[in-house]
């Protein structure tokens, strides 16, 4: 199913449901069981809410801040060349766990960002990378639901109205505490997206270096010129390509009846990529973000339809600010980006440039 028509029959007509629609092995490692993805009506709705309170613009504001922070602390250790994608999950690892109140050393981050980033680079994998990444997938769980153990009990003590004392004190529909294990499932779905806006920050990268004239667009410009070209990025370069449902009921489709029960596939890049809403879709152009109004069911990298109420990804927001904050940067700062491998396989997912950008800084990144 490709289309704006078909975003709206997925994400708001009710007639479909997540549960069932993922493989095992791509379900584990990327939302589990019991997570808010899986629910459906007033539970989804319900669950939802806590998230969507999460991305506050004070909220999304303050993780943008610290990401600029992170970034630029690490940075000064960038002497050599760097492989963008491996700094910038560390420095998305140690940004969200101080945004979300998790204790966490130097150490345990960089474990941390190996085992959130495996995740989801196996997710659509079969074999022994999956597997290895579901042993690890453990281990960070045990770790999480200990520690929401210990927020509970007062042993581990975090900012008052933090991410995670506020997943951690969540009562589902009933009024019931959610269990230790769905609360740690829950802790990883907030810090594992954030690590793997990373990949969309690699994106970002290579845009500047494909179409240098937006650099001194970005940092001549207002934000209109910062917000057109991150949302052009996440428009025009693949992620994952599709997300899956399952019908609850008959639905139709293009004439097509569908049972219950049928397993459908929405085609996410197609989407992004239609040349029925996109004009010239297969070129870069930030500028049609200012020209055109976009439509919830139009421009679907991380879901459509209203992200308070469908399975869209509450943490869009987040997605768009760090990404402006990569690029201005990127764009700020001196480096050189080396003849490398930068061709993206659709066979690879998620996708990323093949040597993961590789940049060579000429002098020590600072801020602009």
């Amino acid at each position: 199913m490709r289309g704006a028509e078909a975003a709206a029959l997925l994400y708001t007509s009710g007639q479909f449901t997540r549960q069932g629609a993922l493989p095992p092995n791509t379900l584990r490692l990327l939302q589990d069981k019991g997570s808010v993805q899986m629910l459906d009506d007033g539970h989804h709705r319900h669950r939802k809410a806590m998230f969507m309170d999460l991305m506050s613009e004070d909220s999304v504001s303050r993780l943008k801040d610290i990401f600029e922070g992170a970034w630029l602390d690490r940075a000064q250790e960038w002497q050599e060349p760097v492989i963008l994608h491996d700094e910038v999950r560390l420095i998305l690892t140690r940004a969200a766990c101080q945004w979300a109140g998790v204790p966490v050393s130097d150490r345990g981050a960089e474990t941390l960002a190996r085992e959130l980033s495996r995740m989801i680079d196996k997710a659509a994998s079969l074999g022994p990378g999956n597997w290895w990444a579901q042993l690890r997938r453990n281990r960070t769980e045990k770790w999480a639901t200990e520690l929401v153990e210990r927020i509970r009990s007062g042993t581990v003590k975090t900012p008052a109205g933090c991410p995670a004392s506020q997943i951690a004190g969540h009562r589902d529909v009933d009024g019931d505490l959610l269990t230790a294990k769905v609360a740690a499932v829950e802790l990883i779905n907030l810090l594992r997206p954030t690590v793997a806006v990373g990949r969309f920050i690699v994106f970002a990268a290579l845009a500047l270096a494909e179409y240098p004239r937006w650099r001194s667009k970005i940092v001549s410009s207002g934000p209109d010129e910062l917000e057109a070209f991150a949302q052009e990025v996440r428009r025009f370069y693949p992620f994952f390509p599709a997300v899956g449902g399952v019908a609850r009921e008959e639905a139709v489709w293009r004439d097509n009846r569908l049972p219950a029960g049928t397993w459908v596939l929405f085609d996410l890049y197609g989407t992004n990529r239609d040349g029925r809403v996109w004009a010239d879709p297969h070129a870069f152009t930030p500028d049609r973000f200012r020209n055109q109004e976009i439509t919830p069911h139009a421009l679907v990298p991380q879901g459509a339809g209203d992200a308070g109420s469908t399975h869209r990804c509450p943490g869009e927001r987040i997605t768009l600010e760090l990404v402006k904050a990569a690029a201005l940067l990127l764009s700020t700062t001196d480096c050189h980006v080396p003849v490398q491998d930068l061709g993206i396989s659709l066979r690879r997912i998620p996708a990323l440039p093949g040597s993961g950008f590789v940049l060579m800084p000429r002098a020590p990144l600072r801020a602009g």
